[in-house]
């Protein structure tokens, strides 16, 4: 099935393609007789304002992951997967409030280089290698994958054309102009991301509710499946193992979101790169409030294409179009592409484009990140030492690109390999525990070693392992125990704490370590629009989780 594009919508989608490498190529330009340093390609020569910095937050999170899963989450679950987008709301307040005034106070470039300060050079390295192969095997792999499946699902663009295609795409101006020309095309991309994904949620809501708008459409389909908007889920519901009830709001959710915008690259680099703490921190709170309508994007579609499935007048009323590649229990990831079909000329072309603006700012963005671990922590550090404006820049340009050659080469297996998707997110799941419990000891507790966060990093996954998944054989009374993914999440970073606390206690004889960092009442101190702004999203969250809660 493809969409039936006409000349209206590959116009659209051509303008959007032209725009987006017209800015980022014009953006990444030299001024007359300046050679890019380390700041300008990497930092965006610190100058980024707090609106790009929060656009371009939510360009680089949302992909194909969101219009396609969430969407398909939707359809199969309902409601309860907008926790993911909800939580991560308050989670970028603490970020700002909390995280960001001692990353910025550091003049950090990097998160690795925020580990060397606080414990070693070895452990820094450790995880540099970490991160660098993280984002090549796993997310830029993972979204170029996802990306070219969606372009074969509503275009039916052979798999291996669309992984070059988004991958020469983004290559195109985020190498040559580094961050600058991700974030402020990243300001594009998120009018097209939130333009198209309205459209497409007015155009599902008007069908089901016949004509009558989106507050009718709302209803009808809130009345026709109210077991489906219930945020909290009980045991009996199939999907309570991947969302486990009261767990998210109290559990594992937690781990996934502060590791994923407190320690992630490619997410704070854009606050590393602001003018100035108070600007990274509105740009972080306008992303609060972006994350809040982000389901009425991605989640509420998949919702009203699963009533429109089942309500036979309304798919009498879709007729033979309808039943193209019709989502499913089993194909529930089809509800988006099945949804765009109906759209009307020349929405098609924008909402195709918000899709393409999704993959394509993520692609950017990781390739800029891996580029600055490797460049910051790897090159700098072990090769050249002394290298020149120009020998860094050029080394980041070069290890994008051959990270993105790696990236397009393993994009294409991911389909041939059962369920090797959701291994990776697990495999990604069981680490992040290890790694947030280290970063938030070594920010807020002065008395965690090196030593201690080596030892607690290490053990913290054969921990999550014996939470994860109990062996062939052993039968369900034995001491192994197989919980709830988010819930063996929380599980592991409470109990890698604690070795993490007891052993640097034990090395040090419960003194200061030397290289703790020293907290003031001072530093945590934000303006009064940023506290305004935090205090409405956590009341629009509490309203929200009272009207949805069962």
């Amino acid at each position: 099935m493809t969409a039936n594009f006409e000349f209206l919508d590959y116009f659209i989608f051509i303008i959007y393609a032209l725009l987006i490498l017209g800015v980022g190529l014009w953006v990444s330009k030299d001024k007359k007789g300046h050679q890019k340093n380390a700041e300008d390609y990497f930092l965006a020569s610190k100058s980024l304002p707090w609106w790009a910095i929060g656009a371009s937050l939510i360009a680089a999170n949302i992909s194909a992951e969101q219009f396609i899963g969430m969407s398909g989450s939707g359809f199969a679950s309902g409601l309860a997967i907008a926790s993911y987008e909800w939580m991560a709301a308050i989670t970028l307040i603490i970020v700002g409030k909390y995280f960001l005034p001692i990353f910025i106070e550091k003049g950090l470039y990097t998160i690795p280089e925020f580990v060397e300060k606080r414990y070693s050079t070895n452990l820094k390295t450790i995880l540099a290698v970490f991160w660098i192969a993280l984002y090549v095997f796993v997310n830029l792999t993972s979204v170029l994958y996802l990306g070219s499946l969606a372009l074969e699902t509503i275009m039916g663009i052979p798999m291996m054309y669309g992984v070059i295609g988004l991958a020469l795409f983004a290559a195109a101006y985020s190498l040559y102009g580094g961050l600058s020309a991700v974030a402020w095309t990243d300001v594009i991309q998120v009018v097209f991301l939130v333009l198209g994904g309205l459209a497409t949620t007015y155009l599902a809501l008007n069908t089901v509710s016949d004509g009558q708008g989106v507050v009718e459409g709302i209803k009808t389909v809130y009345n026709a499946v109210p077991e489906r908007f219930a945020m909290i889920l009980d045991e009996s519901n199939p999907e309570f193992k991947n969302l486990p009830g009261l767990g998210v709001l109290v559990g594992g959710m937690w781990v996934a979101n502060l590791y994923y915008w407190g320690f992630n690259q490619y997410i704070i680099q854009r606050t590393l790169a602001a003018k100035s703490l108070k600007e990274a921190q509105k740009g972080i709170l306008l992303a609060a409030f972006l994350k809040l309508i982000i389901p009425l994007i991605v989640v509420i579609p998949g919702i009203a294409a699963y009533v429109m499935v089942n309500d036979p007048e309304i798919m009498m009323r879709l007729g033979a179009e309808g039943l193209q590649n019709l989502p499913s229990a089993e194909q529930a990831d089809k509800a988006y592409p099945w949804l765009l079909q109906f759209l009307p000329t020349g929405l098609k072309g924008v909402a195709f484009a918000a899709l393409a603006a999704a993959i394509v700012s993520s692609l950017a963005s990781m390739l800029n990140s891996t580029s600055t671990i490797f460049t910051m922590d790897i090159y700098k550090q072990y090769i050249n030492k002394t290298a020149s404006d120009k020998a860094t820049v050029n080394t980041g340009r070069i290890s994008a690109g051959i990270a993105l050659i790696i990236a397009c080469i393993m994009a294409p297996l991911l389909g041939g390999i059962d369920q090797a998707f959701q291994f990776i997110q697990e495999y990604t799941g069981v680490v992040s525990p290890g790694i947030l419990a280290v970063f938030m000891l070594g920010l807020f507790w002065k008395k965690t070693t090196n030593k201690g966060a080596i030892i607690g990093a290490l053990t913290s996954i054969p921990v999550a392992m014996y939470f994860k998944v109990a062996p062939k054989g052993w039968s369900t009374n034995s001491i192994f125990v197989n919980v709830p993914f988010m819930d063996q999440m929380a599980y592991t970073l409470i109990i890698t704490m604690i070795v993490i606390a007891l052993v640097s206690y034990f090395q040090n004889k419960g003194a200061d370590d030397k290289k703790g960092i020293a907290i003031t009442s001072n530093l945590f101190k934000t303006s009064p629009i940023f506290n305004v702004g935090a205090f409405a999203v956590m009341i629009i969250l509490v309203v929200l989780y009272s009207l949805f809660w069962k």
